[in-house]
């Protein structure tokens, strides 16, 4: 059986034969308002425009390839975040998802915390002013020095990821003289329907405790008898790009189930759940993503209902979205270089990025949308494959999408959605420059993480 295309991979599903698709956009000079930033649109002249800047001017200032990032479609949906879930839940934002100091800023100001994974994820928080307390360090295998530095920091949280870390993070919390607070991730045997790389809860996978035979319970038993550790949670992440609520609804019933267990075992009442993040964003038209008010309300009446049905107090809940926020509030923007027809197939579109700049479609099979922003066009649509210049057949960026036939070398192309682990996950594959990240906002634009230098790659090759 087949599966099919999905925006974070296949989905479980029967799909339509190779070289089977759907019609193209009546208008392919629309911009549907789900894919693209809240303030993009065109002009009088039909350039594409995003916080009162127009494609061509970013071009030329900055350059292409270029992530062009909404600073006010950021801020509104970080704000949204806030707001849906109010004063007595928690929104940390996943910083893997895309992080820099002008980022970690913007969290600041809009009142929410931040989940970090590494030391260098550590490192950009505290320089740009996040507060130690409002970040929570995860991670499957974070070294004894990361540890260090995070219980030295005064980080609110650790999230325990195994029964050495129990061990290592109550030891290293001692020598500072230190009682640290942590989350266990129990991993709860929920399958999300998502990609096999970033579904997270099923029992064979790296990360977390698992439920099954007794082991989070024992990871409880031991965190509670550590001085060093302050037990105040249970977390659960079940994947991501999820649209599905049914999941959380599965993990919410078997984390309350172990909290019930842990109270009629150890007399204590854990105050705290987390549920993760993952919820899905339209990377097409065909996505239809809930509204964080929408997920509010579900997960707290999920929890609810579950803590109720146990006798349990409800737990201050706390969410982890990333992609959620910062996904749809940026595109990328490249140059058309070439365009080779093939007859009978498609006509391949190549820019002057690829995978290096947006590895999910090659990692993935991740689905994109693509626009034509330097002008409008009446020409007839033609089925295209938007590729990179790297050397290799895998380097897709939109595996298939529909442009105007009179595309010509030197049009502005833009794919929007890529705010989420594009630049996060970016490389120097044959020595390709990582583009920037370019802020837009109220018609005045600036660098926020500038563009690689050839100079950049030969400081770290030392000969």
């Amino acid at each position: 059986m087949s599966r099919s295309a999905h925006p974070a991979g296949p989905r479980h599903a029967d799909v339509l034969p190779e070289g089977h698709y759907s019609a193209p956009p009546a208008d392919l000079n629309a911009l549907h308002p789900k894919v693209w930033a809240h303030t993009v649109t065109r002009n009088a002249d039909g350039v594409l425009t995003v916080g009162g800047v127009d494609v061509t001017a970013l071009a030329e200032e900055h350059g292409t390839p270029a992530y062009i990032l909404d600073e006010a479609d950021f801020r509104e949906r970080a704000r949204a975040w806030r707001t849906a879930f109010g004063a007595d839940a928690d929104v940390f934002y996943a910083g893997k998802a895309f992080l820099s100091r002008a980022v970690v800023r913007w969290l600041h100001e809009e009142g929410l915390n931040l989940d970090v994974c590494s030391g260098g994820e550590l490192t950009t928080a505290l320089s740009a002013g996040m507060p130690a307390d409002r970040i929570a360090f995860h991670g499957n295998n974070k070294s004894v020095d990361e540890i260090h530095r995070a219980i030295d920091a005064g980080v609110g949280r650790i999230v325990l990821d195994s029964f050495q870390e129990i061990v290592r993070v109550a030891h290293v919390a001692q020598s500072l003289g230190k009682r640290q607070r942590v989350q266990i991730r129990i991993t709860v045997g929920v399958e999300a329907h998502t990609h096999e790389f970033i579904a997270t809860a099923h029992e064979d996978q790296k990360f977390g405790i698992p439920l099954a035979g007794g082991q989070a319970a024992e990871a409880v038993r031991r965190a509670l008898q550590l001085d060093g550790l302050e037990l105040i949670g249970l977390h659960s992440h079940i994947g991501s790009q999820i649209f599905d609520m049914s999941g959380f609804e599965v993990a919410a019933h078997r984390v309350v189930g172990l909290l019930k267990d842990i109270r009629d075992e150890h007399g204590v009442e854990l105050p705290e759940i987390d549920l993760g993040g993952g919820l899905g964003i339209a990377y097409t038209s065909d996505d239809d993503p809930r509204e964080p008010h929408e997920i509010a309300k579900a997960l707290t009446e999920i929890v609810t209902r579950e803590c109720e049905g146990a006798r349990l107090r409800t737990p201050r809940i706390s969410v982890e979205p990333g992609r959620a926020i910062v996904g749809p509030t940026a595109f990328t923007l490249y140059e058309v270089g070439t365009i080779k027809p093939l007859d009978g197939l498609r006509t391949y579109v190549s820019v002057d990025g690829g995978m290096s700049d947006n590895i999910r479609t090659a990692l993935y099979d991740a689905e994109y949308s693509v626009a034509l922003v330097s002008r409008t066009s009446d020409a007839k649509p033609m089925l295209a494959r938007v590729v990179g210049k790297h050397c290799e057949s895998g380097d897709i960026v939109v595996k298939d999408a529909f442009l105007p036939s009179d595309l010509a070398p030197g049009d502005l192309i833009a794919v929007p959605a890529t705010g989420a682990y594009c630049r996060s996950m970016a490389s120097n594959y044959n020595h390709v420059l990582r583009p920037p990240v370019v802020a837009v906002r109220e018609g005045e634009s600036r660098v926020i993480v500038r563009r690689e230098t050839e100079e950049d790659l030969l400081r770290l090759d030392v000969g």
